[in-house]
Parts: structure tokens; C-alpha cells; sequence
């Protein structure tokens, strides 16, 4: 990760909170970015940090993107994120119960205004904690991934039929980072769709199983961002593309299901220049959240089919919106035009 990558001035957020529990040991963050469009509604990650400085970083930076997730999926939320700092790895059973317990009661005093939802770390047992708690909760019922995986499925065709005129990932090399709920699920559709399927993931038990399920071949967890494929998936960590990565790459289409993709901004027209098309994260990745807001409406099966699979089209329109130019700026743009129409 670059280290001299741009700070967000953490005066651009419209809320940020601390939360403690000296009892339990919680320590986590609430960022809530813009609440235009509806309350704040983003996923609770639960992870180590190298400082308290880094997870509130993080913290906004994803609830940003969350911001302009909504706005592009025309979705009545805004903007938000949080984070649970792990001392170590993160715990288990009955203190794990009660630190989410005491975060709970965190989520619970924002009166609606956070919507926490399953994100890296946490799991839906987490989520039906909090909302014992009295916390408005999403994904505490219905696992989003598959339908997170499928937004970025049909992103990712999206994203090949817009570099190699294609269809399908038939015949293609499709490196996917991470073998979690979400990655594994896209390495899955991406094998049906007949690509050839390189899988990499921490846990490298994991990684074989989703290999063996797809017919693909496993790789290191330091190889595969850099790996010879056609397509590039992350999904998995944050800002796996840095400015020092971006000449390593030996792919011509990135697209996956990972959030704050690139290290900055400036990474985008590095990839430009050597011909890598880069479909934005918070469109591509916008299937899970979509899934859970047709939940709270009650939205058939086909209803929710429909609005995930309008990912491909919206990012084709991206595409030719830019003009050969920045698809991230044509995606912020449009958001930016449904919050100042929404103000």
C-alpha cells in the first residue's frame, strides 16, 4: 500500500463517531458520510489496524464510496460505514457476543440514522446481536453475498465486453482475490460463464475448496494481484492497486467486488495510460445492498433480478459516458447530480 497516499480530511464527513466499552474492550468507529438521500447504511468491519488513525481513515473512506454506491443504484440511503477495532484477532463466543452487544447499544443511540450491514469480519449471527440491542439492522436475516457477487458478475462482463467486444468471460483468465461468501461466489459464476479461474485467498484451505469446486487453479496470496489474467477481481481487501502495483499489472480489465479499490485517485489514469479499464468498485459491487433494500420493500424474486442484473448496463453507459476518459469521474458525476437534485 502506497504510504504517502491522500489523507480524507476528516472534516468532509457529516458525522463521526467514537465508540468505547472499557468493559468489553470495544473500541470502533461510525462514519457517516452524506444522509442526502436516507439514513446512513453501510456494513460493520472487524479487523485489526495498524492505529486508531487508520481505522477512522478507512471508516470514511468506505463510507464515501458507500455515499455514491447508493446514489448510482438510485437507492433511498446514504452514505456510511463502521469498524470494530481488533486487538489481535478478533474474538469469539461469549466476549464476542458481548463487545457486538456493547456496539449495539452504540448503533442503537444513532436513532436510525446508521443501518449497519454484514461487511468484512462480521457475520449475520453479528447483525441479529446488534439489533437485540435495539439497533435498525440489515442483513440479519438473508446473506447479501450472492447477490453481491452477481452484481459484480455482470459488471465484470460488462467491463470485458467493453475491452474485447465479448460477451461472455468464455476463453478468459479471471484472477479472483479473495474466496470469501462474496469472491467465492464470483469465481463460481465466472467459471459457468466459461473462464479459466485463478483463486487466492489468506486461508488457503478456503481457496482450494472454491479451485475445486470451479475447476481453477490456486494461487499466493502476494501473486495474484499481479497475476498473467485478463481480468483482475478483488475481493477481498481494500486498495489493493497502489501507484508502485499499477506497472506490475498484467491484466486488461479490473473488476470485482471489493470496496476502495485504488489507493487514490490518481491510480485510475495510471491505468488508463496502460490500457486497463477499470470499472468503479461502489458500481460493480452495488448487488448487495440492492438485495437488502428489496428485502425492507418486500420486492419479488424477479424484481430483484432485474435491478441487480441493470449493473452491466449502467456500467456500458459509464463507459461511454466517459468517452475514453475517467469512468470513475463519469460515475461520481452522476452521483454528485442525484445529490444535488435530492438537496
Amino acid at each position: 500500500m502506497s504510504t504517502d497516499a491522500p489523507r480524507l480530511d476528516p472534516w468532509t464527513s457529516e458525522q463521526v463517531i467514537t465508540c468505547a466499552d472499557p468493559a468489553t474492550g470495544l473500541r470502533a468507529v461510525v462514519a457517516i458520510d452524506d444522509s442526502t438521500l436516507g439514513p446512513g447504511f453501510g456494513g460493520v468491519r472487524y479487523r485489526a489496524y495498524p492505529s486508531t488513525e487508520a481505522a477512522i481513515q478507512e471508516a470514511q473512506r468506505l463510507a464515501r464510496a458507500m455515499t455514491y454506491k447508493h446514489a448510482l443504484a438510485e437507492l433511498p440511503y446514504g452514505g456510511a460505514k463502521s469498524v470494530i477495532l481488533a486487538d489481535g484477532a478478533p474474538l469469539t463466543g461469549e466476549r464476542r457476543r458481548a463487545l457486538l452487544e456493547a456496539f449495539g447499544d452504540a448503533v442503537a443511540r444513532t436513532h436510525g440514522r446508521y443501518i449497519p450491514g454484514v461487511d468484512m469480519g462480521t457475520t449475520l449471527a453479528d447483525m441479529d446481536v446488534l439489533r437485540s440491542r435495539g439497533a435498525k439492522v440489515y442483513c440479519a436475516d438473508a446473506d447479501p453475498a450472492p447477490w453481491t457477487a452477481r452484481g459484480a458478475f455482470v459488471a465484470m462482463r460488462a467491463g470485458v465486453r467493453s475491452t474485447y467486444a465479448a460477451p461472455t468471460l468464455d476463453g478468459l483468465t479471471v484472477a479472483v482475490q479473495g474466496a470469501g461468501n462474496v469472491g467465492g461466489e464470483l469465481a463460481r459464476l465466472a467459471a459457468a460463464d466459461g473462464a479459466r479461474v485463478l483463486v487466492a485467498d489468506v486461508d488457503e484451505d478456503r481457496a482450494a475448496q472454491v479451485a475445486e469446486q470451479c475447476g481453477g487453479t490456486v494461487v499466493g496470496v502476494e501473486e495474484v494481484v499481479t497475476a498473467s489474467c485478463d481480468v483482475l477481481a478483488p475481493a477481498a481487501v481494500a486498495r489493493v492497486v497502489t501507484r508502485e502495483v499499477v506497472p506490475q499489472l498484467r491484466c486488461r480489465v479490473i473488476s470485482g467486488a471489493a470496496n476502495d479499490v485504488l489507493d487514490d485517485a490518481s491510480c485510475e489514469a495510471l491505468l488508463a495510460a496502460r490500457g486497463i479499464t477499470f470499472v468503479p468498485d461502489f458500481v460493480a459491487n452495488a448487488g448487495g445492498v440492492i438485495h437488502e433494500h428489496a428485502r425492507a420493500l418486500g420486492w419479488s424474486e424477479a424484481q430483484l433480478i432485474e435491478a441487480v442484473d441493470a449493473i452491466g448496463p449502467r456500467v456500458l453507459e459509464l463507459v461511454e459516458e466517459a468517452a475514453g476518459g475517467s469512468v470513475v469521474e463519469a460515475a461520481l458525476a452522476r452521483g454528485r447530480a442525484r445529490l444535488a437534485a435530492a438537496r
